[in-house]
């Protein structure tokens, strides 16, 4: 039912930290795949994918062009894009269901975010208040993560692998109609910033 792709850049720590979290989804039928598109053609996030069951793609190139290669390969009608290290917080299976069956019920091509949690473990201070004020300023980042179908990111262009800002660009061309946040909190660990 959904495909999970997770750009990787050789640290194996967020990546199993992520998919710890949606071992629920597999177990559920809801996840029917996970791809890890890593672009240091690490031997490491190699054995985390063949250990945890997951398709490993080694990529050359930005984390759009992983991005991409990731939702080509993928099998399934809806995709998620998750980075390294994020973890969806409980209630994520049943949310992103109801999601999928409403959009399949309604028709309308929609895409859905998830509502962005702090990590507890983030040091406190100015940078991390102002990065907070930034965030409720100019909308959702693509650390938060991104549900949406194949056939609607297609309809988009997907994620270019030559673009600037690819992430970025694909949710602006969603808009604040065309998508929608979901309840359910995805923590974002620190080291992550936007392309």
């Amino acid at each position: 039912m959904l495909s999970v792709i997770i750009p990787t850049d050789a640290a194996e720590q967020p990546v199993v930290a992520t998919l710890a979290a949606l071992v629920p989804g597999a177990t559920a039928g809801l996840v029917s795949e996970v791809l890890l598109a890593d672009r240091t053609g690490s031997a490491a996030i190699e054995r985390v994918a063949d250990i945890a069951g997951c398709t490993y793609l080694a990529i050359d190139g930005s984390r759009a062009a992983a991005l991409a290669a990731g939702a080509k390969q993928a099998r399934s009608q809806w995709l998620m894009f998750l980075q390294p290290g994020a973890v969806l917080d409980q209630g994520w299976i049943e949310e992103t269901s109801q999601f999928i069956q409403g959009i399949a019920v309604h028709g309308a091509p929609r895409a859905a975010i998830f509502r962005y949690a702090r990590s507890p473990y983030a040091p406190n201070g100015v940078r991390e208040s102002l990065k907070t004020v930034s965030r409720l300023l100019t909308g959702p980042s693509a650390d938060q993560g991104l549900l949406i179908s194949r056939s609607h990111y297609d309809k988009l262009g997907g994620y270019s692998p030559t673009a600037r800002r690819s992430e970025r660009k694909l949710l602006s061309h969603l808009g604040r109609s065309g998508r929608a946040l979901l309840r359910t909190r995805i923590f974002v660990p620190v080291s992550i910033s936007g392309n």
